[in-house]
């Protein structure tokens, strides 16, 4: 079994789109786009707002102010 060549590919192309129809690859293909722009939108609106509570001072829940040892 070695590697495929492009006939196969072009074979199995043939046979997807004979199966799903180019329509509907195409609504797939947008849906799938649009899911990944809202991914980076969102990350990038996390990022900001890390950056914001940040550069303002505030603490995060959970986050240690004074990093000084005690002793035990």
């Amino acid at each position: 079994m070695g590697s495929l060549s492009i006939w196969h590919w072009l074979i199995v192309l043939v046979i997807v789109l004979a199966v799903f129809g180019t329509k509907k690859l195409r609504n797939i293909g947008s849906d799938l786009g649009g899911a990944v722009k809202n991914f980076k939108d969102a990350m990038q609106e996390g990022e900001r707002e890390k950056l914001e509570n940040h550069s303002t001072g505030h603490t995060l829940e959970g986050e240690v102010k004074d990093k000084t040892k005690t002793p035990v």
